[in-house]
């Protein structure tokens, strides 16, 4: 299972960006889509989280200013970003939890996760 991620840049404060992120591999079903930061000398910390039920989970620094939302059929989620602050300045990365796949004749593999390489996003003051 891969992860492309696109859509990161630099952008003014009080701008926006939409983050997509694909994955590939065979996959039949994906329990959980995501996306995490981590900003210089900071630890890595959950931006926002779906599940295959829809349901929505968001850091609070971000709440109300940020919307993810998924497209299980071509297995991609999305992240709105408005209203972007220099603070959310980061490397943002997909995360994707709980795989099911299959690449014949191999029998049906359950991975926990997966995580995308990051893109950089820049908010500029």
């Amino acid at each position: 299972v891969q992860l492309q991620a696109f859509g990161g840049g630099l952008v003014q404060a009080g701008g926006f960006l939409r983050l997509s992120c694909v994955a590939s591999g065979n996959i039949i079903s994906i329990e959980k889509m995501g996306w995490y930061r981590q900003a210089p000398g900071k630890e890595r910390e959950l931006v926002a989280i779906i599940t295959s039920y829809g349901e929505t989970h968001y850091a609070s620094a971000v709440k109300g200013r940020f919307t993810i939302s998924s497209d299980d059929a071509k297995n991609t989620v999305y992240l709105q970003m408005n209203s972007l602050k220099p603070e959310d300045t980061a490397v943002y990365y997909c995360n994707v939890q709980g795989v099911r796949s299959r690449q014949p004749p191999a029998p049906l593999q359950w991975d926990p996760e997966f995580w995308g390489r990051g893109t950089q996003v820049t908010v500029s003051s």
